[in-house]
């Protein structure tokens, strides 16, 4: 937990919502099928509703939710970012709770924007080590640029394929990705970096934005 600060607060948001009392909405990542990182439960459909039939416990058993986009990004399975009502938690930790039943709100595919947010997190890495007077290999800039041309759609998978071997003995390029999933994966492992609060706070009013 690399910022004490920013976790209280995600305790103190699960506190407040008095776990077994009432719904929530909250935030879950699903695949490009559709379907969640474990289980095998057919594809999720807008506006449906399942119920677990047995007993909840967080990380093994239920419907699991997050209270913001980034909380739940670690867990990610893919790029499928979803709204979700969930009824009232029944277990729960600062990044996520663990429900007996939950509906898909809203989805949409969010590929773009972790490509982005990868890019954000590496790209600010990159400067971090240049203020230490410690300046980054060139093969590090570089892919960084060719990773965010290509979400924007304005490089080749070939291109972003042969910036990643470039850069990959580089030590700060962390934004490589190979499909739709491993978008979500990079942009999870940039988020370990410092910076936690800004990334949060970053991340999620991009998020947000998205479903307004």
């Amino acid at each position: 937990k690399e910022n004490p600060e920013y976790w209280q607060a995600r305790t103190e948001m699960i506190e407040e919502r008095q776990l077994g009392k009432g719904s929530v909405f909250g935030w879950h990542w699903l695949k490009v099928n559709m379907t969640s990182s474990s289980g095998d439960e057919p594809p999720w459909q807008l506006g449906e509703t399942r119920v677990w039939e047995g007993t909840v416990e967080l990380c093994k058993a239920g419907y699991h939710h997050s209270p913001t986009p980034f909380d739940g990004l670690e867990f990610a399975p893919g790029p499928i970012l979803s709204r979700v009502e969930a009824s009232a938690p029944l277990s729960g930790d600062a990044c996520k709770a663990a429900s007996q039943s939950r509906r898909l709100v809203a989805y949409r595919s969010v590929e773009r924007e972790l490509r982005l947010f990868a890019c954000d997190c590496a790209e600010r890495a990159l400067n971090r080590e240049r203020e230490h007077g410690r300046e980054p290999d060139r093969r590090s800039w570089a892919a960084v640029d060719v990773a965010r041309q290509y979400a924007r759609g304005g490089a080749t998978l070939a291109e972003l394929e042969s910036a990643a071997r470039s850069a990959e003995s580089a030590a700060a390029w962390s934004a490589a990705a190979w499909s739709a999933e491993a978008a979500a994966l990079s942009a999870a492992e940039a988020a370990r970096s410092a910076e936690r609060t800004w990334q949060a706070e970053r991340f999620n009013s991009v998020m947000l934005a998205l479903f307004e």
